[in-house]
């Protein structure tokens, strides 16, 4: 202690308050990390809006819950279901539809509501245009 009281200038009284004082102030911010999504009610939960698709640079990156990302799998981002959460895609456009895994935090781009993975893309028909309008429902909540 004396050594950081020599290099910081500080006491041992000065440092234990400044520590209390800094988890005051990050305890709530822990505490509303976006790893803790709002409940959803599992049934009747819909959504409507644009879906986007990711895979290239993402492809064996973790994902936000920690799985290695596989853009060949049934997998997708979204803002707020928890991890593991098993919801319906409908493409609007053309009625396609597959069931995807929740295990990714996004899209992060305005207006969207899902990103799904490259292969999803594909099963809902829209790969080549990048965008489609869906609709989405929870068939199986995780958490």
């Amino acid at each position: 202690m004396a050594v950081m009281t020599a290099i910081l200038g500080y006491n041992r009284t000065r440092l234990t308050w400044a520590g209390a004082l800094l988890l005051v102030l990050l305890l709530p911010a822990a505490c509303a990390s976006p790893t803790r999504p709002p409940a959803h009610g599992a049934q009747g939960f819909q959504e409507v809006g644009t879906a986007s698709w990711y895979g290239g640079k993402f492809h064996g990156r973790r994902t936000a819950n920690g799985d290695i990302y596989d853009q060949n799998g049934a997998t997708a981002a979204h803002k707020t279901l928890p991890f593991g959460t098993r919801v319906r895609v409908v493409n609007l456009d053309n009625g396609r539809a597959t069931v995807l895994r929740i295990n990714d935090r996004g899209p992060f781009v305005r207006g969207r509501i899902i990103d799904v993975s490259r292969r999803a893309a594909e099963v809902l028909g829209f790969r080549t245009k990048g965008l489609a309008r869906v609709g989405i429902q929870i068939v199986r909540r995780g958490g």
